[in-house]
């Protein structure tokens, strides 16, 4: 069980973590952070009232038990291998990344180290869980969000899909998780969860749809199957990061809670 945790990143979820930390909500001692923009980072540990030290990514690892990755699923291979050779457990929040580098999972269970992966953005994933334990035959998944926490995705940049001006609920995007975690790395997290719960990447299905004046981010599932019918509807108030939902944070600090924590409720 974790006694210490390492934060890698410091953008709106790594930020949003520390301030748990440093305000006593998360009950957990953070043991340091390690970040790419050094200055950025320093410049906000520097508005805590009791900073972790900042530290070199190794140096975080060799003193912590948990690692938090918040950083981005660039790190994530990287970071995995560095962190499982240590003989640490990792939670990775970039969950898209597990089905870029699946590697990654088999890597844990060859070391016996853990492997973490938060709800994040999204719901009833126990229930996906269960569900999926007999015969399911749909696992869907639309996702809202205003336009402008889709700016910048790979998906929208390569297809030169104009997001100014719309007036009208558009779908910008329809596929499978697998596809949709390469269009919208920084927005459909949400899906790789819900495909690695369920039914994997390849038969998990995915819309994207851009929504002006929309003021949250929103995610309908649904799971049809032996079991009967599922259906989960979110809206998350973005974070600071149009991008990413408060909820995400909030699902972190809960899940490292969890963590240090004997008793689990859920499946």
């Amino acid at each position: 069980m974790a006694q210490s945790i390492g934060i890698v990143g410091c953008g709106a979820i790594g930020q949003a973590f520390l301030r748990s930390a440093d305000s006593g909500e998360l009950g957990v001692p953070v043991a340091g952070v390690t970040s790419r923009d050094e200055h950025r980072a320093h410049e906000f540990l520097g508005t805590l009232n009791s900073p972790p030290p900042y530290l070199e990514r190794k140096e975080l690892i060799d003193v912590s038990d948990l690692l938090v990755e918040t950083a981005g699923g660039h790190v994530v291979a990287e970071l995995a291998e560095e962190v499982f050779s240590a003989g640490k457990d990792l939670m990775v929040i970039s969950i898209g990344a597990l089905l870029e580098n699946p590697s990654i999972i088999q890597r844990s269970r060859d070391t016996g180290c853990r492997l973490l992966a938060p709800s994040g953005a999204i719901a009833g994933l126990d229930g996906i869980k269960s569900a999926c334990a007999s015969g399911v035959d749909r696992v869907t998944m639309v996702s809202r969000k205003p336009p402008v926490g889709l700016e910048g995705a790979p998906h929208i940049v390569e297809n030169g899909i104009n997001l100014d001006g719309l007036e009208e609920e558009t779908e910008v995007f329809s596929g499978t998780a697998r596809e949709a975690v390469k269009g919208f790395p920084a927005n459909l997290n949400v899906s790789a969860a819900v495909s690695l719960a369920g039914v994997g990447p390849d038969r998990t299905f995915v819309k994207m749809l851009a929504v002006p004046g929309l003021e949250r981010n929103c995610h309908d599932i649904e799971v049809e199957g032996e079991f009967g019918y599922l259906t989960v509807h979110i809206e998350n108030v973005p974070s600071e990061n149009p991008k990413t939902g408060r909820l995400t944070a909030m699902s972190i600090i809960r899940s490292v809670q969890d963590a240090m924590d004997p008793f689990r409720i859920g499946t």
